[in-house]
């Protein structure tokens, strides 16, 4: 991570605080403020990822690490840390404003100094992590304690209360000590990390951090029963806020940001989804939000990630998105593509066929919107990957993907030969394995969500022994994404199965028939048929796409689409033995 130049700095009461500098000197600086029980060990991983930009401030708070450990717990009220994070700045960075990045106390302890007149131009941005107002939170718990006839918000702010339990016990003389040097002990801190998916190699923490967190502990009783009886009401701030909202936080729920936006006059947000201790868990966006915003704060054009973060900023509903469609130069896929364009999303259009994507792409720009034609042969499991792996790198990671691209197939198993099932199976079941393996990996590690949508068919819950192959593969469509929706659901990326009935696409114009020998001559005879009751049934691809967008928007897990699909659905479940017998009647 480069040099590391350590110094003390006195704050105005006399404690000595330990701050470690490193980076580029000649770039903004960074300061880092780090939380309970942690030391400025706990930025370990994001630092790389700042470093070549900026000069990176860290320092330890008062009671941790090489700082001082005042004895009085009135040494630890938030206006002490105030006066810390105030005499640092006057140290290390007389002359600009410095951007802020803070986590759990350490976070509203920057508030704290946010209050105070003058902080507009000694700090450029503020990104909060786990760490809100104690003035703002007081307001939404006290607030809303005090109209029961609202029970939603009652609820909610009973809940936020209850949620602030352990800061009750933390803060008895004696009892709170004994239970943190307990805990470090019976490596309970180790194991709730864990289960915020932080693996023991990505625990950050000093190697006194027990030592550390008895010290510090008296941070609880000298500001918890005080911010839970009094507040200020006009705690307004006027530098850019940026708030990273984990939603699965123990203790500050999401719903307590709800009313930041009544106190800060800049403000974005962004909906994590992770735990507590994101410095250690999602490193990788934390410094990419903090690079966001000095970005447009810069003068630089937002990104679409902060774009969509900024509160109050009117936005289509699929507005400052990105939405990945295969298959998307014909039928369902381009009414897709074309639908989500309509509703504000920048759409990453791909097809085996490059010049029917690189037309739907055009025919959105025309329309005014935004798009980007791939060829893509989903297939191709390398191929997917070096196309995932592009489109991040040149437009970020898609939000929504939509897994449409396929291939109809009609013939008997007996009749239909080896490469051919294989490459029905390889493109309609192998294609959507392989685009949920690239980007479904790419969303999870994000953190923010998203959504997959797999295209299934009617026919995967409808057995037909002249469609084997076909059946087949969009029935291991549904049931893999039955397996994998649990998968992500924790993550936060929801997966919708469609399953369209009767389209008029030109699917059948384009499927293979496999037939028996001496029925050669009745498969355009068929085909011709099958043309003309799809276009009798007048049920379009655009119903398909409106569909989709729908059960994006409604987190669907299954979607069945047309009258006939919902029918078979409910009769395939019911019925299961009527719809075996169905499967006999014979085609060619």
């Amino acid at each position: 991570m480069g040099d590391v130049t350590e110094r003390f700095v006195d704050s105005a009461d006399g404690v000595r605080i330990a701050v470690y500098e490193q980076g580029n000197p000649d770039g903004p600086t960074v300061v880092l403020v780090h939380g309970w029980p942690d030391s400025h060990v706990v930025w370990d991983a994001v630092v790389p990822l700042l470093a070549d930009r900026f000069r990176i401030v860290r320092y330890d708070n008062r009671g941790v690490g090489r700082s001082s450990v005042p004895k009085n717990v009135g040494a630890y009220r938030m206006y002490c840390y105030a006066d810390d994070f105030a005499a640092i700045l006057a140290e290390v960075s007389p002359g600009e404003p410095v951007h802020v990045l803070a986590h759990d106390w350490g976070s509203t302890a920057v508030w704290e100094y946010l209050s105070r007149s003058g902080a507009r131009e000694r700090v450029a941005s503020f990104t909060s992590v786990s760490g809100p107002s104690a003035d703002h939170v007081n307001r939404y718990v006290i607030d809303n304690l005090k109209r029961p006839y609202h029970p939603r918000q009652f609820g909610r702010a009973l809940r936020q209360l209850l949620a602030f339990w352990y800061m009750a016990l933390f803060s008895i003389p004696v009892v709170g000590p004994a239970v943190v040097r307990r805990g470090f002990r019976a490596g309970t801190v180790a194991r709730r990390l864990q289960r915020e998916g932080i693996t023991a190699e990505r625990i950050l923490h000093s190697d006194n951090v027990a030592a550390d967190a008895v010290n510090s502990l008296r941070v609880y009783p000298a500001n918890y029963f005080r911010s839970v009886t009094t507040a200020r009401t006009d705690h307004y701030v006027d530098v850019p806020v940026q708030l990273i909202v984990n939603l699965a936080d123990p203790h500050v729920r999401p719903y307590v940001y709800d009313d930041t936006k009544k106190w800060v006059a800049r403000l974005w947000r962004r909906d994590l989804h992770a735990g507590h201790w994101t410095p250690m868990s999602h490193p990788q966006l934390l410094a990419q939000s903090v690079h966001e915003l000095v970005d447009h704060l810069e003068g630089r054009p937002a990104s679409r990630g902060l774009r969509r973060a900024e509160v109050g900023r009117p936005r289509e509903y699929f507005g400052d998105t990105l939405v990945s469609v295969t298959g998307a130069g014909s039928g369902i896929g381009r009414e897709t593509a074309l639908a989500f364009a309509r509703e504000g999303a920048e759409v990453v259009v791909s097809d085996i066929d490059e010049a029917s994507a690189k037309d739907t792409a055009a025919t959105i720009a025309a329309r005014g919107g935004v798009a980007h034609a791939y060829r893509l042969d989903v297939a191709d499991a390398d191929a997917v990957e070096r196309f995932a792996e592009q489109v991040c790198a040149e437009h970020g990671v898609p939000d929504v993907v939509v897994n449409n691209a396929g291939v109809g197939h009609s013939g008997l198993f007996l009749d239909t030969p080896r490469d051919e099932y294989e490459r029905v199976l390889g493109i309609n079941f192998g294609g959507v394995v392989n685009c949920c393996r690239s980007f479904g990996r790419r969303l999870v590690d994000r953190g923010i969500g998203g959504h997959i949508v797999n295209i299934s068919s009617m026919a995967a819950y409808a057995p037909q022994q002249a469609m084997n192959a076909y059946a087949t593969s969009k029935a291991a469509v549904f049931m893999f994404g039955d397996c994998l929706r649990a998968e992500l659901d924790q993550a936060g990326v929801g997966l919708t199965t469609v399953c369209p009935g009767v389209v008029n696409t030109n699917i059948v114009h384009t499927t293979r028939f496999d037939a028996p020998a001496g029925k050669q001559a009745n498969v355009e005879v068929r085909r011709a048929q099958l043309e003309r009751l799809f276009a009798a049934r007048r049920y379009g691809p655009e119903k398909v796409a409106k569909a989709i967008v729908s059960a994006v928007k409604k987190t669907k897990p299954i979607r069945p689409v047309a009258p006939e699909a919902y029918f078979v659905y409910g009769a395939a479940h019911l019925l299961p033995q009527a719809m075996r017998s169905t499967a006999r009647a014979r085609v060619l």
